[in-house]
């Protein structure tokens, strides 16, 4: 699905670490509350509606509330992160903000606020698209699919893409791009895609050809979801020893915003942007030590937006104060 970003470098100031260890949040026994969502991004699907999306929440979770300023104007089940909110009002921008429920009933904090601005409604129009064509596909391992599209014509122009699986509206993406990447599918399962265009006026096409794909059996090293173009190298500054890497963010349906770096087999610390997460180039820096000559190992992986891990990238390996593997 990528969007054509521009490279992006990581200010100091826009990222989190994120401690190994399991913090509180509530009374002793009752356990963390949810956390607040994470890549949440809001599009405009058409003058009336504009389309949410975000990252799974951990485990436990029962369901989602989405809401529009301090009104809640949506709430899913666990097992879905995205939602269309309808009944919008044209050329108006809209602020959203999305918090995640546990089984107990607990909400947890609210995401970060995104806006969207609806389309502008134009005179009645009640033409719709010409179907999307040469709708192709193509399986990225066990657990996601590649999806892309020559676009459809309108008289006043495409507003978005509606994606389906089988008979359900799955995605939705803008009307300038032509190509997503559906994550969160079962190993070894075939699948029915669609897609249809949607103008302002919300007059949706035919849905192009069918695209059916079965993902790959069993588990597989996700290589297709795994951070590309990997580099690692070593610097002295201060006294001490540190890696810098830099990774392209791998194609996936949403906004990465977590990514885990492990260090010799081990996972060393988790990055979560607390700003916008760079679509482009990605660069981080971290410390090793004071020592000289000591060889490490390193290699990185994100969650990707249905809140699964990807597949870790290559692995890379450099010296302190010596050789650097890039």
């Amino acid at each position: 699905m990528r969007r054509v970003p521009a490279p992006a470098a990581l200010a100091c100031g826009a990222l989190l670490l994120v401690a190994s260890c399991t913090t509180g949040g509530a009374a002793a026994g009752d356990g963390p509350l949810p956390g607040a969502p994470t890549g949440v991004t809001a599009a405009a699907g058409s003058a009336t509606s504009v389309h949410v999306m975000w990252n799974a929440v951990s485990p436990r979770i029962s369901a989602y509330e989405v809401y529009r300023d301090a009104t809640k104007v949506e709430e899913v089940p666990a097992s879905e992160h995205m939602v269309d909110i309808t009944r919008l009002a044209p050329s108006t921008t809209y602020v959203f903000t999305v918090r995640a429920r546990d089984a107990e009933g607990r909400l947890g904090p609210r995401s970060r606020e995104v806006r969207a601005t609806t389309h502008a409604a134009g005179a009645a129009d009640r033409s719709a698209p010409s179907r999307p064509g040469a709708v192709r596909g193509r399986v990225v391992g066990s657990r996601a699919v590649q999806l892309s599209w020559t676009a459809s014509a309108d008289d006043r122009g495409v507003a978005s893409y509606d994606v389906h699986q089988g008979g359900t509206k799955i995605h939705s993406v803008g009307g300038a791009q032509t190509a997503t990447v559906v994550t969160g599918l079962r190993p070894g399962t075939r699948y029915s895609f669609t897609v249809r265009a949607r103008d302002a006026a919300d007059n949706v096409s035919p849905a192009g050809r069918a695209v059916r794909l079965t993902t790959a059996p069993g588990t597989d090293d996700g290589r297709g979801t795994a951070p590309t173009a990997f580099r690692a190298g070593t610097r002295h500054a201060d006294g001490a020893y540190h890696v810098d890497l830099s990774w392209t963010p791998p194609e996936a349906d949403g906004v990465i915003t977590e990514y885990q770096i492990q260090l010799d087999g081990r996972p060393a610390t988790s990055l979560v942007w607390g700003g916008t997460a760079p679509r482009g180039r990605a660069t981080y820096s971290f410390y090793l030590g004071p020592e000289s000559g000591v060889s490490h190992r390193v290699r990185i992986r994100a969650r990707l937006p249905d809140g699964t891990w990807g597949g870790f990238s290559a692995e890379r390996t450099v010296t302190t104060g010596g050789t650097t593997d890039r």
